[in-house]
C-alpha cells in the first residue's frame, strides 16, 4: 500500500520539473476535509495523508463545452492538433483529493477506501477501469513511508513495533506515481459551474515490492520513468496492451529506504525533520530492507521482516 507520502516541491517547481502547460492549482477546488488543511494545499507537506488536497499532473483535451460534463479543461494550445483533428491534450498541475471516488459513488466517504489500486487488476475492476483507461495521472512526490512490523520486538499494547521507513529514489529525481483521476459530480447543487459541485479525486496505483523493500511491505507505488510520462498521462492510449505495459513497469534498484523517527505515524506532524534518519538508539528489532540483519535487537525467525502499516490517528 501507499498511505503517506512527502510532497515538498512547490508549484512552480512542478510546472517546470514536468513541463506542465496550464498551472490551475489556485482554482477553487472542493474539499472533503471538515478543518482547513495542514500545511495548507498547494504547499510543501512531508506528510500527505488519504483526503487531503495534493498536486497532481494531468492531461485534458479543451473542449468547449467539455462532453463529460466534466469542470472546463482550459483553452488548447494554438496550432496543435490532436488525434481526428482535436486539440491536442493540455497538460494541466491540478489540486486533487487523494482518494477516488468514483462518478457513480452516492457517498464521498468511499474514496477513504479507495486511495490505492493494484495494478494487477485496475483494468478489470469496475472502479477503476474507465479511469485506467482515459483518465491516468502522474503523482509528484520525494518519496513515500511504509510501516514495517518488528519480528522480535513489541509496543505497550504487546503488538509488534511499527517501524516507518522513508523510500525515495536513490539518483535524487522527483518521484512520479502512476496515478488514476475521477470527477463526481454533487446532485445537490444545481450550478454545475459552482466549484462546490465537483469533486475530483486520485488514488495511487501500486505493484509488488521490489528485492529488498519487500522486507518492509509487500507492495510499492508505481513509479513511472520520465520516458513514459507522455504516454501514461495521454488520454488517446486507450489500447489495454499499452496501458498494460506500463503497469507492468518494473526497474528494481532505483530506491533507496531508511527508518525515520515514529512521529510520521501521526497526521498531524509535519515538517522537513520527518524525512531524517532515525538515530540508532531509536531503532529495536528492525529488519534492515537490503541485509535482512536486525538492528537494535535479536535476530529474527525464518521469514521475519513483514509488512506493517502507519497509524491514522
Amino acid at each position: 500500500m501507499c498511505g503517506r507520502y512527502a510532497a515538498t516541491a512547490n508549484p512552480d517547481e512542478l510546472v517546470e520539473e514536468f513541463e506542465v502547460e496550464q498551472d490551475r492549482t489556485s482554482e477553487p477546488a472542493r474539499s472533503i476535509l471538515k478543518s482547513p488543511q495542514s500545511p495548507p494545499a498547494g504547499t510543501p507537506d512531508y506528510n500527505l495523508a488519504p483526503s487531503k488536497q495534493a498536486p497532481v499532473v494531468l492531461a485534458r483535451v479543451p473542449r468547449d463545452p467539455p462532453r463529460d460534463g466534466s469542470p472546463g479543461d482550459g483553452s488548447p494550445r494554438d496550432g496543435a492538433q490532436g488525434r481526428a483533428g482535436e486539440p491536442a491534450p493540455v497538460r494541466q498541475l491540478r489540486m486533487l483529493t487523494w482518494g477516488l471516488v468514483p462518478s457513480w459513488a452516492k457517498d464521498v466517504k468511499i474514496g477513504m477506501r479507495m486511495i490505492n489500486a493494484r495494478a494487477e487488476s485496475v483494468l478489470e475492476k469496475g472502479s477503476f477501469a474507465k479511469a485506467a483507461a482515459s483518465r491516468r495521472c502522474l503523482v509528484p512526490a520525494r518519496g513515500w513511508y511504509e510501516w514495517q512490523k518488528s519480528p522480535v520486538s513489541k509496543d505497550a499494547k504487546g503488538n509488534p513495533r511499527k517501524q516507518p521507513f522513508f523510500i525515495h529514489r536513490a539518483d535524487g529525481d522527483v518521484v512520479a506515481f502512476a496515478g488514476l483521476y475521477e470527477f463526481w459530480r454533487d446532485r445537490e447543487i444545481a450550478d454545475q459551474d459552482d466549484p462546490e459541485a465537483w469533486l475530483t479525486t486520485f488514488t495511487i496505483v501500486t505493484t509488488d515490492a521490489d528485492p529488498g523493500l519487500d522486507r518492509i511491505h509487500d507492495r510499492q507505488p508505481l513509479v513511472l520513468e520520465r520516458d513514459d510520462w507522455a504516454t501514461w498521462l495521454d488520454p488517446a492510449v486507450s489500447d489495454p496492451a499499452e496501458v498494460g505495459r506500463l503497469l507492468a513497469f518494473s526497474a528494481p534498484g532505483r530506491f533507496e529506504a531508511y527508518p525515520v523517527g515514529t512521529a510520521v505515524s501521526s497526521n498531524r506532524s509535519n515538517g522537513p525533520q520527518l524525512i531524517e534518519p532515525a538515530g540508532l538508539d531509536e531503532l529495536d528489532g528492525v529488519v534492515d530492507p537490503m541485509t535482512g540483519e536486525i538492528i537494535g535487537g535479536r535476530e529474527p525467525a525464518d521469514g521475519a521482516g513483514s509488512a506493517g502499516g502507519p497509524n491514522p490517528a
